[in-house]
């Protein structure tokens, strides 16, 4: 998860352990690591601004069927990762759980 300060600038990033029984196939967060990124951004004053996760066998990253079931978080951006290519390809998405569609959007990355 990343957590910001403001709608555009992330300020901290929280890793989630997968505790699916199928690790190289699906994701699952530790709801206890999941708790715990929440009420440190709820302390530090932080929004959850995006979820990232990896699909390994992909060089072109787009939300799976169960992305879209579980994106629970509508005002959060959803960050994919393919890494099937010979370089890392990040995207990143908009979806709606609710309304079952997600639509790619623009993001920049800025090292400040």
């Amino acid at each position: 998860m990343i957590g910001g300060i403001s709608e555009t600038r992330a300020a901290s990033l929280y890793r989630l352990r997968n505790v699916t029984p199928n690790p190289e196939s699906a994701y699952e967060a530790a709801p206890e690591d999941l708790f715990a990124a929440q009420r440190t951004m709820r302390k530090r004053g932080e929004a959850l601004l995006a979820i990232y996760h990896s699909h390994p066998r992909s060089s072109e990253p787009s939300p799976s069927e169960t992305d879209v079931r579980l994106a629970y978080y509508p005002s959060a951006r959803y960050l994919i990762i393919g890494l099937g290519g010979l370089e890392p390809v990040v995207k990143a998405f908009s979806i709606s759980e609710r309304e079952h569609r997600w639509q790619q959007v623009e993001y920049e990355i800025a090292d400040e």
